[in-house]
Order: C-alpha cells, then sequence, then structure tokens
C-alpha cells in the first residue's frame, strides 16, 4: 500500500518548494516538484532599455543576485557581438569565484550539513577525539581541543536555554543519522566557523562591485571599475590586495576545512553513493575567460548523456550553435498558458494558474529541455563535464576526494559515485576547491595585466535599427544560467532567463519525461514517513532556488498563489 507524503515548504532552500513523493515498501515510487510562486520579471523587462535589465535582473534573487547581472550583460553584449576589455572579464571573473565560494560555503554547513549531522549528538562527545579526528584531516588552525571543547559548552547553554534558535526543528536522533558524536562536534564547529567564511568571501565581492548583494559595477560593455593606481577612489593597488586577502583566506577554509569534511562525511555515509543519481544527462557552459575575445577559458563546458563520460561532447564557447540552438522550455505541466516546447526567443510569460493536479499542472516552474532531453545542471555536472574533458585541476579535487572518502570508507571508489545524493554534494566541495585554485591565478592574471599599464575597463555598445537576438550564459553555482534577449530598435523586446533550479527542480514534460528532482527521489529510503529526511537529503543536494526558477504577486498586488506551511 502506497502512502503519500507532502513536504511543503521545503525548508534551508532559497523560495518556495512543494514536494509530493508516494512510499511504498520503505522507498519512494513516484515524485513531483512542485513551484509554489509565479516570478514575472521577464515581463516587466519588456520595452526596456538593454542596457539596464541587468539591474532588474539581479532582482530575480535575493542569494543569486550577482549571476544574474552576469547573465544580462553577456546577454546583450552577445546580441551586440561586443566584446569587453581584458581587465573587465577578470573583474567579473574574480567576482564570480567570490560569490561561488559563499554560496558553496552556505551550502554545505547551513543548508545541507544538517541533513546528515545530530547536533544534538555532539553533547555527547569527547572533545579531545574530535580535535583529534579533525587534525588527522587537516592542519586547520581552528581544531584545537580548547574550540571544541568552546563550541560544546555553547550547545549546552542553547539547550539549557531552550534557545536552540536554528538547530531548533532539525531531525534528530532520527535512524538514518549515524555520525559519531565527535565527528557531529567536529561538523557543528566548523558550521559556526562556516559563518565567518562565507562572509570574508562576499567581502571580496563588494570591493570588486561596490556593495553586495545586487552588485553596481556592471555595465553593458565592461564594468565600472576605474583603475588608477595612484587615486584612493579607484580601483588602486590597497584594493586588489583587501580583494586578495578576503580570497587567501576563503581558500584556507575550502582546502582545510569544508573539502576534507565533505570527504570524511561521505566516506562515512558511502551507502548513499547509491541513491539519488535520477537524470543521468548533463551538461555545463565554458566559464572564467582568460581573454578579451572569450575564446579560451579556465572551466570547459559540454553535455554527457546517459552518464557516458567517454562521450562527452564540449561546448567550445559562449557562441557555440550547439547549445544556443537546442535549448527549449515545455509548459505543459506548468502554470502557463497552452502546452507548448518553444525556443526561449520565441516564448512568452502568460500565468494560467489551477488548482495543483498532479496529473496536470502542478508548478509554476518551467520544464527546460536540450535536444528534447532533461538535463541536470550544477556542480556534479560541472565536475563530470570537465573531469571527462581532463581539465587538471577538477581531476585533481576530485580524485583526492574520491580518494579520502574511500579510505573512510574502506572501499575503492570511482567517479561514477558522484552520480547519486552524496555525489552532488561532494562534486559541489570539489568544484569550490577548484574555485579557490582559480581564485589565485585570477587575481594574478588582472594585477599583471594592469601592472602592463592596461586600465581599459569598457567598450560603449551601438544598438542598431531593426531587431537583434543574444543569449548570455554563465556557470553558476548551482549550474547552467542562461539570459536570452530579443532586442528591437533598441528596447526589449522579449526576455526570458533559464536557470539552474528551473532545469532541475521542473516538472514533467509533454513526453512524461521527470525533471531531475523528481527522478532523483524515486528509488530513495524513507525510513520515518512523518520525518522524510532522506527526501530532503536528496533535494537539499541539488541547492535548489526557487526563487530563480518560479515565474509573487502582480503589479497591483493580486495574490496569484497561496503556501500553506505544514
Amino acid at each position: 500500500m502506497s502512502q503519500r507524503i507532502t513536504i511543503d515548504p521545503v525548508t534551508r532552500i532559497e523560495g518556495h518548494l512543494r514536494i509530493d513523493v508516494e512510499v511504498e515498501g520503505g522507498k519512494i515510487s513516484k515524485a513531483w516538484s512542485s513551484g509554489t510562486m509565479w516570478r514575472g520579471i521577464e515581463n516587466i523587462l519588456v520595452g526596456r532599455d538593454p542596457r539596464e535589465a541587468w539591474v532588474f535582473a539581479q532582482r530575480i534573487c535575493g542569494v543569486c543576485t550577482t549571476v544574474h547581472g552576469i547573465a544580462s550583460v553577456r546577454a546583450v553584449e552577445n546580441a551586440l557581438d561586443l566584446e569587453i576589455p581584458l581587465n573587465a572579464q577578470l573583474i567579473r571573473n574574480l567576482i564570480v569565484i567570490a560569490h561561488a565560494l559563499h554560496d558553496h560555503i552556505v551550502h554545505f554547513y547551513q543548508l545541507s550539513a544538517l541533513d546528515w549531522v545530530d547536533v544534538v549528538s555532539a553533547l555527547k562527545a569527547d572533545p579531545a577525539k574530535s580535535a583529534a579526528i579533525a587534525q588527522s584531516l587537516s592542519d586547520w588552525p581552528g581544531n584545537s581541543v580548547q574550540e571544541m571543547k568552546a563550541v560544546q559548552e555553547k550547545l549546552k547553554d542553547f539547550v539549557a536555554r531552550g534557545q536552540l534558535g536554528i538547530f531548533t526543528n532539525g531531525y534528530w536522533g532520527h535512524p538514518a543519522m549515524r555520525l559519531p558524536p565527535e565527528v557531529n562536534l567536529l561538523a557543528v564547529a566548523h558550521y559556526l566557523q562556516a559563518l565567518d567564511y562565507q562572509r570574508r568571501a562576499l567581502q571580496a565581492v563588494a570591493v570588486l562591485g561596490s556593495k553586495t548583494p545586487n552588485i553596481q559595477n556592471l555595465a553593458v560593455g565592461g564594468v565600472a571599475n576605474a583603475i588608477n593606481m595612484d587615486a584612493a577612489s579607484t580601483l588602486n593597488m590597497n584594493r586588489l590586495f583587501e580583494v586578495k586577502a578576503r580570497l587567501e583566506e576563503a581558500t584556507r577554509f575550502v582546502q582545510q576545512v569544508y573539502f576534507p569534511d565533505v570527504c570524511a562525511i561521505g566516506g562515512m555515509y558511502a551507502d548513499w553513493f547509491k541513491y539519488g543519481a535520477g537524470v543521468r544527462n548533463y551538461m555545463s557552459v565554458p566559464e572564467f575567460p582568460t581573454d578579451a575575445k572569450a575564446t579560451r577559458f579556465d572551466a570547459p563546458g559540454g553535455v554527457i548523456l546517459n552518464g557516458d563520460l567517454a562521450g562527452v561532447k564540449p561546448i567550445q564557447n559562449w557562441k557555440d550553435p550547439y547549445f544556443g540552438k537546442n535549448v527549449t522550455e515545455d509548459i505543459t505541466r506548468a502554470y502557463y498558458d497552452g502546452s507548448w516546447d518553444k525556443h526561449p526567443y520565441d516564448e512568452t510569460t502568460d500565468p494560467k494558474y489551477n488548482a495543483w493536479d498532479p496529473a496536470k499542472k502542478y508548478s509554476w516552474v518551467k520544464a527546460p529541455r536540450f535536444e528534447g532531453r532533461p538535463m541536470q545542471v550544477g556542480p556534479l555536472a560541472q565536475v563530470l563535464v570537465a573531469y571527462a574533458q581532463g581539465d587538471a585541476l577538477t581531476q585533481k579535487w576530485a580524485n583526492r576526494c574520491l580518494e579520502v572518502a574511500g579510505s573512510v570508507a574502506k572501499a575503492k571508489l570511482g567517479p561514477a559515485v558522484l552520480e547519486s545524493t552524496l555525489g552532488r554534494i561532494a562534486a559541489r566541495a570539489i568544484r569550490a576547491a577548484v574555485l579557490s585554485d582559480l581564485a589565485m591565478k585570477h587575481w594574478g592574471l588582472l594585477a599583471e595585466n594592469i601592472g602592463k599599464g592596461d586600465t581599459a575597463v569598457y567598450n560603449e555598445p551601438k544598438f542598431p535599427t531593426g531587431t537583434i537576438r543574444g543569449y548570455g550564459v554563465h556557470e553558476a553555482p548551482r549550474g547552467v544560467l542562461s539570459h536570452w534577449v530579443v532586442i528591437e530598435n533598441g528596447k526589449l523586446k522579449n526576455y526570458q532567463a533559464v536557470v539552474p533550479s528551473t532545469w532541475n527542480a521542473g516538472p514533467r514534460d509533454g513526453k512524461d519525461q521527470m525533471g531531475p528532482y523528481e527522478a532523483s527521489l524515486v528509488g530513495n529510503p524513507v525510513a520515518v514517513p512523518e520525518k522524510p529526511l532522506e527526501a530532503l537529503r536528496t533535494i537539499h543536494s541539488f541547492d535548489p532556488c526557487l526563487a530563480c526558477a518560479i515565474h509573487t504577486h502582480d503589479a497591483e498586488g493580486t495574490e496569484i498563489a497561496r503556501v500553506k506551511v505544514l
């Protein structure tokens, strides 16, 4: 006999997500993923000047602000075939890297670790043993016995006062949680330290972007960071070294804390490398250009079908027609008028809400497809595509992760185990480690180029009469992000954003193909239906950002839909 479970809203994410599953024999047999808000920014942008679109696009999400601004300016530059100065490319790269380091640290510690770490169990730990375990993984100075004792005392104080705060509603004591108390204490200590080090990564974003969230330095044609080594109010050597210092601090935390934590915990939950694969088609796009023309990249893009790493097909650059021609979105099961499958240039965004109906329409999220196939995007896709193409940094960190996790699990682990719930979490740590190495490289490239006397940051755009089209891509923390623009006589005629959580959280399409969230849940165990921890583990492994994916109230304040918190 099947049992229906509804999780609404899913917490520890950005935005509003509902997950429905049917459980038979202790396993999930069916799943539905529903975005419960409408976005509508596409409609707001129609008729506006393309140069200001990025300012609005950042407001698609309160977390992924920077990434939407980057994709938006790239879309307009693509339509104009506009080259930007090398300094502008490198400044954008540093902002993207710093934002992603912050995002990945937050995802593991604040958003997903509590699915694996029993905070209450940490009260029983021996701080000396916790410190010994931590020190066996790295020489991080925050791994001392004194630090572990202080964290445990803080936890005891929380419990005594009845003020567990963010730890209040965890599924503590759940049978699926089985880390030793000492590892739980270690993880809680690093959870608290992560709050500080993710902030330091964002400080680098703020220095270059003028503020964060919602950076202010972007422009169609480059950036607005005036460079003058002799002026106090511009991007000078002091500010450059401040950025370097913040990136170095974030890098140390990633490589000495975040990465080893994920590898070790992964080894302790090695059975979870069997669950959550779902859609085994993967896509990423090239990122981190090292030249002004964006012909060379430090992170490769490509497509893998059916998990066949040997058959990876590269996406060469941001103008590769293989990507540009093959993206579509399907609204058969989404709350929009019609049941079409269209290329983003041809789409409309016309809301048409009905009651949730799993047999018909049940989500505000559209269903993106590539060559008609659902695709998984995000750090797992980034790592597998780069690994399959021989990217040295990715192979270095992926092999190291698999070696550490395998040592803990006492098993030989290969790249195939990454196609799983736990593999997605491991891939995010691998990607963060790769980015931490690239941070120092791209800072050096920027400093070197400025040292040659190049201070150019902007090329003025000129809009022709008639109609032009373009798309901007960015490999955001959650995966492939693309903005698509149709510009007519210098004004936006159509604007569409196809975002990572749309690819992953999308509903079934006209062919009844499940999206990655839905497919990844099928086959997951559920030990306690009233506490569906295992389902949350798999969903959280994607780092959902439904504010980006859903298409809130309209301009008149009319309520579109009401979310019931169960």
